[in-house]
């Protein structure tokens, strides 16, 4: 629920020209999302887990899987329960989805640090072809920062709501969580800067991001689109990315697409609604 970064709140940002008809290049905001949104964050998840109880059916429809291996990283101070539903969707549609299991995630631990590229080679090797790598909020910049070291092994990467972009930590209301449990994390010299964290990837890459997060800003979430990478807008709570319909739908389309082919995400025109941009 947080960003990987080095040097805590220092480092340095590349600019991006702003352009008011482009979410991508939105500016840069000081703060994070309003108090309301996040004193709100419970309720909403309770509510998007429960939209996911009532679209059932419609997922029932997803595109299905051609059975390559996915692993799924979880957010700050979350572990692999919390992904229990996605995992569980994404099993059903013919993945061979793990989770990371390396207990609860309390940000760049020597464990992680270590962890990380010895679950996604394992993964790749046992699979015989590259992953897809999920990540939720600080889990997708773990995912960003595997698929950057290890290209070969990483078929794609999804982020959902992970601030990758962060210029400033006011943006991020898990800012003070994380840095509580800085004791824990591994050297500085070890972690990317906040500039090497917001580069490009070179694999295929979707991020999801919502605007009604209540936990980090979402302009931290997206960076400009190329041929490679795309943003995608949903409507739910940044606890609420893990159950939301309009993204576990999202998700399949995107593990469907095949290797080396990339097709940017357009909804069937009965969910479009679901999509804002």
């Amino acid at each position: 629920m947080v960003y990987f970064v080095r040097g805590g709140a220092g480092g340095t940002s590349r600019a991006v020209p702003a352009s008011p008809a482009d979410p991508a290049q939105p500016g840069h905001p000081a703060s994070g999302p309003s108090a309301g949104l996040l004193l709100t964050e419970p309720v909403r998840g309770l509510a998007d887990l429960a939209g996911l109880l009532l679209a059932a059916p419609g997922l029932a429809t997803a595109p299905r899987g051609d059975g390559h291996g996915v692993l799924v990283f979880p957010g700050l101070l979350a572990g692999d329960s919390s992904t229990v539903p996605l995992r569980g969707f994404l099993r059903w549609l013919g993945y061979d989805v793990r989770g990371w299991d390396l207990g609860r995630n309390h940000g760049p631990t020597e464990t992680v640090l270590a962890g990380l590229p010895r679950a996604l080679l394992n993964h790749a090797e046992r699979t015989g072809r590259p992953v897809s790598l999920i990540g939720w909020s600080l889990g997708g910049i773990y995912a960003r920062e595997m698929a950057r070291r290890h290209p070969r092994q990483v078929r794609q990467v999804i982020t959902l709501g992970s601030p990758f972009g962060l210029h400033d930590p006011r943006q991020s209301h898990a800012h003070r969580p994380y840095q509580r449990l800085s004791f824990l994390h591994a050297a500085d010299r070890k972690l990317p800067t906040r500039e090497q964290r917001s580069r490009p990837i070179s694999v295929p890459s979707t991020a999801v991001y919502s605007r009604l997060d209540g936990v980090v800003a979402w302009q931290a979430c997206i960076e400009p689109e190329t041929p490679l990478h795309q943003n995608v807008e949903v409507r739910c709570s940044h606890l609420g990315f893990g159950v939301d319909p309009a993204t576990l739908w999202l998700i399949a389309d995107r593990l469907a697409v095949p290797a080396g082919q990339r097709v940017p995400f357009q909804p069937p025109l009965a969910l479009r609604p679901f999509y804002p941009r």
